[in-house]
């Protein structure tokens, strides 16, 4: 897991104060002794508290679309994202609001003299990008990028994890590697170039026919198309490799059902890395991405662009690790029959 951020909480705690003073003083608001604002304000230095900023007592206002909504209500991923913004914002001592985005795009991001900026969390499509990049507003788009580059982001560097990935499975013997996907989203779509690319490289031409596409990120729409998979003829592949842990976890609950042994004759690999990988059956090995992190770096960019207006947008990519668990092992001989 990546390491943890220091939150106002644990400030508190070490200097016997409560939250309120804690964020007082971050704010740089009055009501806080001197000898205590000086020893919150060292605490918060000895151990990497990020201390406020120009944009501190300015309000950020998130815009979450529907897929993020709904991703709050099925996992865990946007979740992570809102908390490492909320502990960046008391950082900077930024208020931060939360919207659900609504149409037109342009009522989500209304002028509102208190708002610093925004942040735009998993917008639907490029047409949604495009339409915020023609508004007059700061806007930092999250787990998400500008393909035009008018708009700054942060997200996960999805083609290189899932090169990173299949270079794993590839590192266990397996050669028929199939990509279980939800199609849609330019950041999807990278993690199957990243799957090819790697492919391409060991000299493996990424078929088609192992690419497995589902409608719905819910693991019973994975486990069906996976089921559906498995019954179309002998199996002709040795590991999944799957664009999201829910899809994993569908495959998890097909091969189990079809009695395939994960990982002695299926390895399965998901990505996003949630907790609750450590609950599946076998334990989910997982690319991890730093979320919370991503939260965080989306206000760091909101206040560059604000104290910098005339900089260029800027597109960060952060790394993500693997965290091999029960589901991944050595590839096995493949069942006798066709190979496509």
């Amino acid at each position: 897991m990546e390491r943890r951020r220091i939150r106002m909480e644990d400030l508190a705690e070490r200097c016997g104060v409560s939250v309120a003073t804690v964020s007082r003083v971050l704010a740089d608001r009055p009501g806080v002794r001197p000898e205590l604002r000086r020893r919150i304000r060292d605490a918060a230095a000895l151990l990497g508290y990020a201390m406020p900023s120009a944009v501190a007592g300015r309000k950020a206002i998130l815009v979450a679309s529907q897929a993020a909504m709904v991703d709050y209500a099925r996992s865990q991923f946007t979740l992570h994202v809102l908390d490492g913004m909320r502990d960046r914002a008391a950082a900077l001592g930024m208020t931060l609001e939360t919207r659900t985005a609504t149409e037109p795009l342009a009522a989500n991001l209304a002028a509102d003299e208190d708002a610093a900026g925004y942040v735009l969390l998993t917008p639907e499509s490029d047409a949604v990008i495009a339409e915020a990049a023609a508004l007059d507003r700061p806007v930092v788009l999250v787990n998400a990028d500008d393909p035009m580059m008018r708009l700054s982001s942060v997200a996960p560097c999805n083609r290189t994890a899932a090169a990173r990935a299949t270079e794993l499975l590839l590192k266990h013997g397996h050669r028929r590697i199939l990509f279980l996907t939800r199609p849609g989203r330019r950041t999807i779509e990278r993690r199957r170039e990243g799957w090819a690319d790697r492919l391409t490289a060991e000299g493996i031409a990424p078929e088609s026919s192992l690419v497995v596409e589902v409608d719905d990120w819910l693991p019973d729409a994975a486990a069906a198309a996976m089921t559906r998979r498995l019954t179309e003829g002998p199996r002709n592949f040795t590991a999944i490799l799957a664009a999201g842990d829910s899809l994993a976890v569908g495959a998890l609950l097909a091969l189990a059902r079809a009695g395939i042994d994960v990982p002695g004759e299926v390895s399965v690999l998901g990505f996003d890395g949630l907790p609750q990988c450590d609950l599946q059956t076998p334990p989910l090995s997982a690319v991890e991405i730093p979320m919370r992190t991503i939260g965080s770096l989306a206000l760091d960019l909101l206040g560059e662009i604000i104290a910098g207006p005339g900089l260029p947008p800027r597109r960060v990519e952060l790394a993500c690790r693997i965290v091999e668990r029960g589901s991944t092992g050595p590839a096995p001989t493949l069942p006798t029959g066709p190979t496509d």
